[in-house]
C-alpha cells in the first residue's frame, strides 16, 4: 500500500507537454490525424505509447528514403555518370564497397589501397561498421550485385540507428516525448540518412544525451567517446558541457564523464593507433589536406576569386574561426541571466563547427537534427530550417549534374549552387539566433515556458549556480516577456524546474 507520501507526490506530478496545445503548427498539422489531443484522452492507456509511434514514423520516414533512392539501385550507381545526381539518390555507400577494398577482402587501415587513396579514410569506429557489413554481403555475383547487398546491409543497419535517435531523443526530456516527432519526421533526415555512415555517430550521441539526462556521467562519457571513434564532431559537445559544470560546481560530474570518453576513445583507437598507425592517422591527415569543397562559403569565396586561399590559409582561419565561436559559446554560458540548457549549447556549439568548416556534406544535417528538436522544439522554427536544408540537397546534386552533364548543362550551375549553399547558411544561421534568443530570454524557450528547467542537463537540472560572470552575477530581477503564457522568473541561484 502506497503511502500519504508517495501518494501526495504522484498528485502533484507534472502532466506531459502536449506540443499541440502550445504550438499552432503542430495543432496545424495534426488535423490530419483527427486534431489536437483532448483534454478527455486517456493518455498511456494504450499500447501506442510515444516511444512506440514516434520509432514507428522514424523507421517509416526512413523507408520512404530508400524509396527515393530506387533509382539508383536499379542502375543510376552504375550506370551513366550524371543520372545518379538527376534522380538526387547518390550515397557513397555502394562506391566505396569496391573502391575501399572491402569487396577485395582487404582490412580496413591495415591493407593499403590501390588508388590515390592509401587507406581508409574513416575513423575506426566508423571503419568496423563498414567491415562488419562487408561480412554480411554475398561475395559471390557480379560486383553490380554485391554493392546492392552492400547498401542494403549498411541501410538495415543504419535504420536501426535511426531508430535509437528516435527513441533517445524521445526519453531524453520526459515530459516532452512528442517533440521526438521533430526527428521522426524531419526530411532532410530521410533523404540524407543512407548517403554516408554518420548515422552511427548520430546514433551514439543521442544516446549519450540521454544517459547525462538521467544523471548517468560515466554512461555518457563511454557513449561520447565512442561516438568520436565514429565521427570527430561529438566530442565538441564536451566544451559547453564544461562550462556548464564550471558555472554549476559540478565538476566530479564532468571529470567522470571527461574520463569515460578518453577511456571509451583509446579502446577503440589504441590497437589500430599501435600496430597500422599509418592506415589509422589518414582520417586525420586527409582532413587536414582536403582542400575547400562542396556546401561552405569558403568555396563560394573560392570560385568568385582570381587567387584563392590555400587550404593551409583556410585551415588557419576556420579553425580562428571555431575557437572565436567556442569563446563566444563560454562567454554566453557564463554571463547568460539564466544557466542555458545544456541542448542549447550543444546544438549551437556543432553548429558553429559546421557553419565554419571548409566542407559541408548533405548528411552533416544528421548532425544537428537530434540536438536542435531538444534545443529548440518549436515546429516552425524546425521546419523553416529543415526546408533549408533539403533546398541544399537538392540544390548539390543539380549542381554535380550540371558540372558532369558535358555541353548538355542538365542541372544547377554555379551561380545557382551558391544561392543552395547560401540558403543552408542562413537556415542554421536563424535556428542559432532562435536558440540563442531563447536563452536570454527563457520565457520563450519553449521547454521552460512549459515549466521545466534543463531536462537534458542530469546534474546541472535545478542546480545552483557559484559561478557566473557579468550581469548575471548581479541582483535577480523577473522580467516578463511578452507573449501569451505565464511570467517565468528567470536567472535565480537555485532554481528548480517547479520555479517557473
Amino acid at each position: 500500500m502506497p503511502s500519504a507520501e508517495s501518494t501526495q507526490a504522484s498528485v502533484h506530478e507534472p502532466d506531459p507537454v502536449r506540443p499541440t496545445k502550445e504550438d499552432e503548427v503542430a495543432a496545424a498539422g495534426s488535423e490530419l490525424i483527427g486534431g489536437p489531443l483532448g483534454r478527455r484522452a486517456l493518455l498511456g492507456a494504450s499500447w501506442w505509447t510515444p516511444v512506440r509511434v514516434i520509432a514507428l514514423v522514424a523507421i517509416g520516414m526512413f523507408a520512404l528514403g530508400l524509396v527515393q533512392k530506387a533509382p539508383c539501385y536499379n542502375g543510376a550507381w552504375f550506370f551513366g555518370a550524371s543520372s545518379q545526381y538527376t534522380h538526387a539518390c547518390y550515397s557513397d555507400i555502394p562506391h566505396l564497397y569496391q573502391g575501399r577494398g572491402f569487396a577485395d577482402g582487404l582490412v580496413p587501415y591495415f591493407d593499403r589501397l590501390p588508388g590515390d587513396m592509401q587507406y581508409l579514410e574513416y575513423p575506426v569506429l566508423t571503419g568496423v561498421f563498414m567491415e562488419v557489413a562487408s561480412w554480411l554481403t554475398p561475395g559471390s555475383g557480379t560486383i553490380q550485385y554485391q554493392e546492392q547487398w552492400y547498401w542494403m546491409v549498411n541501410a538495415g543497419m543504419l535504420m536501426v540507428c535511426a531508430a535509437v535517435i528516435a527513441v533517445c531523443v524521445t526519453r531524453t526530456h520526459a515530459r516532452r516525448p512528442w517533440d521526438g516527432l521533430l526527428v521522426a519526421l524531419a526530411p532532410a533526415a530521410a533523404l540524407t540518412a543512407t548517403i554516408n555512415w554518420d548515422l552511427l555517430a548520430v546514433a551514439l550521441t543521442a544516446a549519450a544525451m540521454l544517459m547525462w539526462s538521467r544523471g548517468r556521467s560515466l554512461a555518457f562519457g563511454v557513449l561520447l567517446g565512442l561516438a568520436t571513434a565514429a565521427k570527430l564532431y561529438p566530442f565538441l559537445l564536451l566544451g559547453p558541457l564544461m562550462v556548464l559544470c564550471w558555472r554549476a560546481g559540478r565538476w566530479r560530474a564532468f571529470g567522470t564523464a571527461l574520463g569515460g570518453a578518453a577511456a571509451a576513445w583509446v579502446v577503440v583507437n589504441g590497437p589500430v593507433m599501435l600496430f597500422a598507425f599509418e592506415g589509422w592517422s589518414k582520417f586525420y591527415t586527409f582532413s587536414q589536406e582536403r582542400g575547400v569543397d562542396f556546401g561552405s562559403f569558403w568555396l563560394i569565396m573560392a570560385q568568385n576569386s582570381d587567387d584563392p586561399l590555400s587550404t593551409d590559409t583556410v585551415n588557419t582561419l576556420a579553425t580562428l574561426l571555431m575557437l572565436a565561436s567556442c569563446a563566444a559559446v563560454a562567454a554566453l554560458a557564463l554571463t547568460a541571466p539564466r544557466r542555458p540548457r545544456f541542448a542549447q549549447l550543444a546544438f549551437l556549439i556543432v553548429a558553429a563547427f559546421i557553419l565554419t568548416n571548409k566542407v559541408y556534406s548533405p548528411q552533416y544535417v544528421l548532425w544537428l537534427v537530434p540536438l536542435a528538436a531538444l534545443a529548440r522544439p518549436k515546429w516552425r522554427d524546425y521546419l523553416i530550417w529543415q526546408t533549408c536544408e533539403v533546398a541544399y540537397f537538392l540544390g548539390i546534386w543539380l549542381y554535380l549534374a550540371y558540372t558532369t552533364s558535358g555541353d548538355a548543362h542538365k542541372g544547377l550551375p554555379t551561380d545557382g549552387y551558391h544561392w543552395a549553399i547560401a540558403l543552408h547558411l542562413l537556415g542554421t544561421l536563424y535556428l542559432c539566433v532562435m536558440v540563442v534568443r531563447d536563452i536570454f530570454l527563457p520565457d520563450r524557450d519553449p521547454v521552460r515556458r512549459a515549466g521545466d528547467d534543463d531536462p537534458s542537463g542530469g546534474v546541472l537540472d535545478g542546480a545552483e549556480d557559484v559561478f557566473v560572470l557579468g550581469p548575471a552575477a548581479r541582483p535577480r530581477r523577473q522580467v516578463t516577456a511578452q507573449f501569451d503564457g505565464p511570467p517565468v522568473e528567470w536567472g535565480k541561484p537555485g532554481a528548480t524546474g517547479g520555479s517557473l
